[in-house]
């Protein structure tokens, strides 16, 4: 267990180090790349870009392998459907992050560097993920 523990460190250490070289923690600049009518900054499309680069070869590696790298089973997403859930989910993330230029990974960066709006981001973040258990259970 203390691998993994030690690898989710130094993996959310990287990813954190990233999000804030590219600029996707910064609210204003991400609300620049989104604003397609006004002063464009077409700079994180090349971040996205890459990542999605990066994504694409390392879930083909993935695919190919029984066992991850510290031994556990590999546990890839299998399913392709696209539901109504789905769809709703993803609009409602969009509509947030144009909103507020933050999403998850970024509002956690930045909460990291104490920035006051990440704080109220988070937090309604946090009350919009229990709300969803609450609604999963009573659907369950």
């Amino acid at each position: 267990m203390q691998k993994q523990l030690i690898a989710a460190f130094i993996v959310g250490l990287v990813f954190g180090i990233g999000l804030l070289v590219s600029g996707m923690a910064n609210p204003a600049k991400v609300l620049g790349f989104l604003d397609l009518a006004g002063y464009w900054d077409p700079s994180l499309a090349l971040v996205m870009a890459g990542a999605i680069a990066v994504g694409v070869v390392a879930f083909r590696f993935a695919g190919t392998r029984e066992r991850s790298f510290l031994g556990e089973p590999m546990r890839l997403p299998n399913r392709q459907d696209v539901d109504k859930r789905l769809v709703l989910g993803g609009l409602g993330f969009g509509v947030g992050w144009g909103l507020v230029g933050f999403c998850p990974g970024p509002a956690l960066v930045a909460l990291g560097a104490l920035e006051a709006k990440a704080l109220v981001f988070v937090a309604a973040m946090l009350a919009g993920m229990g709300l969803y258990e609450l609604l999963e259970r009573r659907r369950s």
